[in-house]
């Protein structure tokens, strides 16, 4: 029997996008579908009052393959943003990636041997009081890194925000290092290329797309696709939760996911930086995102006369959310493997993304994927 698609795509995410793209360019016939009304899963972007907002986070490309952003680029080009996000702790200002800025702000050390003699005092101060003990929680072991100063003030209560759990309560392998950087350098990024697609996102989808067909609002569980696909396509390319595709028959895998109160402010410039977080617990969210500043840059940002940003909150995933985060402590670790094992017995399907995988990637990391998959 002639099937009607090579591939069935679940999901119209990064992943599913530039997969059907290569495959369209290698003359597969693709199917792509998604249960939202819209195309790009969570790089979305909602256009308000002229500025693209993303809605369901803040989205920052950024890489050192340059075969990756090559290809980005020849699909929409991307500016020059440079991630520098500031932390707000009770109304004082700092500079993050913790680096000379920070440490000015923090102790009003002003050359790398300064500020590293501070840093090593409270590392030792930390390890001592541990007394000869491998550090048993993240409290403990943020401390050996990077001493009690920077650690209340800048780490300990946002990171008890994301998780939901207090810092002794999380295992000491989430943070294992913390980059200290003894120059005024406030780029969040190591890598050689970031930026934003020139005009947002949907520009980025909409380019890989072109020309493939697509249906959104179409729930693949609750569809004629879950148990007829094998009839129109030779394969499945699931991008959706690992679990859901098996009916949760081992269990539920957790998820950390997050929300969003997003409005206009009547400014042209709220905070000055699209991304402040607040670091400690008297404000509720972890952050605030002023989306202009990802695409206007200086007197620019002035020329609309309005804003928008968004507040965002951590929470636990409940049914009808959306999963962000997978949660990697040991009984997901597990389950989730236990999981990879059985989607390995499942002839003609791949599964893909950060749904599909039960693994946290960054946008570059699931292109490069994608890039060396063999299409013929």
């Amino acid at each position: 029997m002639n099937k009607k698609y090579d591939y069935l795509l679940v999901g119209a995410g990064l992943y599913s996008a530039t997969f059907a793209y290569l495959a369209n360019k290698a003359g597969k016939k693709c199917l792509v579908i998604d249960k939202r009304p819209q195309l790009g899963g969570n790089l979305y972007c909602e256009n308000i009052e002229g500025i693209n907002v993303h809605k369901y986070g803040a989205h920052i490309f950024h890489t050192s393959n340059k075969e990756v952003w090559d290809f980005v680029n020849s699909i929409v080009e991307f500016n020059r943003y440079t991630n520098s996000p500031v932390a707000n702790y009770k109304g004082k200002l700092y500079n993050l990636p913790f680096n000379m800025n920070t440490f000015y702000q923090m102790w009003g050390v002003t050359t790398p041997e300064e500020a590293q003699t501070k840093i090593d005092e409270q590392k030792a101060e930390a390890v001592a009081a541990l007394g000869g003990k491998e550090p048993q929680n993240l409290e403990e072991q943020a401390l050996t890194l990077v001493g009690k100063d920077i650690f209340y003030t800048l780490i300990k209560e946002y990171t008890e925000k994301q998780w939901g759990r207090k810092c002794t309560e999380l295992p000491a392998f989430i943070i294992k290092r913390l980059p200290v950087r003894l120059v005024f350098d406030n780029n969040y990024f190591n890598d050689k290329y970031q930026g934003i697609p020139v005009g947002g996102y949907n520009k980025l989808i909409d380019g890989l797309l072109e020309g493939i067909e697509y249906k959104t609002d179409v729930d693949f569980f609750n569809s004629e696709y879950k148990d007829g696909w094998r009839e129109i396509a030779d394969t499945l390319v699931y991008t959706g939760a690992l679990d859901e595709y098996f009916d949760y028959k081992l269990g539920k895998l957790d998820w950390r996911t997050v929300s969003f109160e997003t409005r206009v402010e009547d400014m042209p410039n709220y905070q000055g930086n699209a991304v402040v977080n607040y670091t400690s617990h008297d404000k509720p969210y972890t952050r605030v995102i002023e989306h202009k500043h990802f695409e206007m840059f200086g007197a620019e940002v002035y020329d609309s006369p309005k804003t928008v940003i968004s507040e965002e909150y951590s929470t636990e995933f409940k049914e009808g959310m959306e999963p962000y985060y997978p949660v990697n402590d040991e009984r997901n670790n597990k389950l989730a493997e236990e999981y990879r094992q059985l989607a390995t017995n499942e002839e003609h399907v791949i599964f893909g993304g950060r749904l599909g995988q039960y693994k946290y990637f960054d946008m570059a990391p699931i292109i490069e994927q994608v890039l060396q998959m063999n299409f013929d």
